[in-house]
């Protein structure tokens, strides 16, 4: 949602500066007729055109950056065998990876980013702990368990797994009262 609102902003900007430099430069070069005499001697009205041209080209810039699609979110991978090409959605990467890191006793509540390299697939999984293990050889088990597990299943190499410990879950002891 934060994206939506700053491209947004960012458009609304880019619009604003736009049509302000414009309307300057139209102002500045005598274009347009107004009551108002701008007299500037030659030097400083063509520092001031030129400073405006660049502000224009930046908020074309702008303007393209807070229009255009984001690249940064791959839908698919696509992995040539000699049958043909094989697609595998990020979403099930993503599913794949939750489940082998569930699979890995005191890894509670994952959440994964898959990114696609040149070695291969760049996997981030964000886990909570129960804080019963050992947290080093837990994190270990789970980068050995999800890389082995998508590899085995997709086919897709493994470049790196790595996990972010956000924290350790809170269990709740129960009190008996005795009467």
């Amino acid at each position: 949602m934060a994206k939506i609102v700053d491209r947004l902003l960012l458009f609304l900007y880019s619009v604003t500066i736009l049509i302000l430099s414009v309307l300057a430069i139209l102002l500045l070069s005598r274009s347009i007729s107004v009551p108002v005499d701008f007299r500037f001697d030659l030097p400083t009205l063509s520092i001031v055109i030129g400073v405006l041209a660049v502000l224009i080209l930046i908020s074309l810039r702008m303007l393209y950056v807070s229009l255009r699609r984001s690249r940064g979110h791959l839908h698919a991978i696509d992995q040539r065998t000699d049958l043909g090409v094989i697609q595998v959605s990020v979403e099930t990467i993503e599913n794949l990876c939750l489940k082998a890191a569930s699979r890995v006793k005191g890894v509670k509540e994952p959440h994964t980013r898959i990114k696609m390299t040149e070695p291969g697939l760049e996997i981030q999984l964000r886990i909570v702990i129960d804080g019963e293990y050992p947290i080093a050889g837990l994190i270990e088990e789970v980068q050995h368990g999800v890389k082995d597990f998508i590899q085995d299943i997709t086919g897709i190499p493994v470049a790196s797994v790595s996990v972010y410990v956000a924290g350790v879950e809170q269990t709740q002891m129960i009190r008996s009262r005795v009467q």
